[in-house]
């Protein structure tokens, strides 16, 4: 399966200046446990977001930077959209999942072709300045799974899966 996984605010926002809107440790461990041993998917600003710019431990990390320049240690490494495709097409065959976990451009550039999105929805507003789709209103989307809200931090949360119905093949 070919997934997205992210949390966004009340107004879909995914991001400030590159990092993270809210401190919400409830959603980093989904996201951990759902993520560790398996392939992450995500564009070169994303890896250089991490703490000393390191991938993820316990997964496969996979960086898509335009620049063929830019190699990272510990990654596959990917400079174009078709390349990506392939890769992740081949992982998702032999029954891997992939996770594609940012950012922006990533996520828009591959929704069309996921399986479903793992959505952490934030009852809060982060003042981001970079955006998800709203998945509400996207006919090719079904909210098909949402747990209660809950309290994460200072902000109540809630999980979501979607699944795309109209999935294009990669």
């Amino acid at each position: 399966m070919i997934r997205i996984i992210l949390h966004v605010d009340k107004e879909w926002g995914i991001g400030k200046r590159n990092g993270l809107m809210f401190n919400l440790p409830k959603d980093m461990a989904f996201f951990r446990n759902t993520t560790k041993g398996h392939v992450v998917v995500m564009g070169e600003n994303t890896l250089l977001s991490f703490p000393n710019s390191k991938p993820l431990k316990n997964r496969t990390n996979i960086v898509l930077s335009a620049d063929p320049t830019h190699e990272y240690e510990g990654c596959i490494n990917l400079h174009t959209m078709d390349d990506l495709h392939k890769k992740m097409n081949e992982i998702a065959e032999s029954g891997e999942d992939v996770y594609v976990i940012g950012g922006a451009s990533i996520y828009r550039a591959i929704l069309p072709y996921v399986d479903d999105a793992l959505v952490t929805k934030v009852d809060a507003v982060g003042g981001a300045d970079a955006f998800f789709p709203n998945l509400d209103e996207d006919p090719s989307f079904e909210c098909v799974e949402e747990s209660e809200k809950e309290k994460d931090e200072d902000a109540y949360i809630s999980f979501t899966r979607y699944v795309n119905k109209n999935k294009l093949p990669l």
